[in-house]
């Protein structure tokens, strides 16, 4: 279990990484819009991929901690 708690971790935290790295050069998505709305645009998905990346590395830290 602690093998797929660090898998989780180290995925989190690429996807974090890649998904930065990619908004960095995206057209940042207009305010105002709604949360459908914004998947129209790709800086819109590349965000929710970051916040997605984020909370599978943060569940992998928690598994870890529970473990232990």
């Amino acid at each position: 279990m602690r093998n797929y708690s660090g898998l989780l971790v180290a995925v989190g935290l690429v996807g974090f990484l890649y998904c930065s790295a990619e908004l960095s050069k995206l057209e940042p998505v207009p305010p105002g819009l709604s949360m459908g709305r914004a998947f129209e645009y790709p800086a819109g998905k590349m965000e929710m991929g970051r916040y997605a990346s984020a909370a599978l590395a943060f569940f992998g830290i928690l598994m870890i901690m529970v473990r232990r």
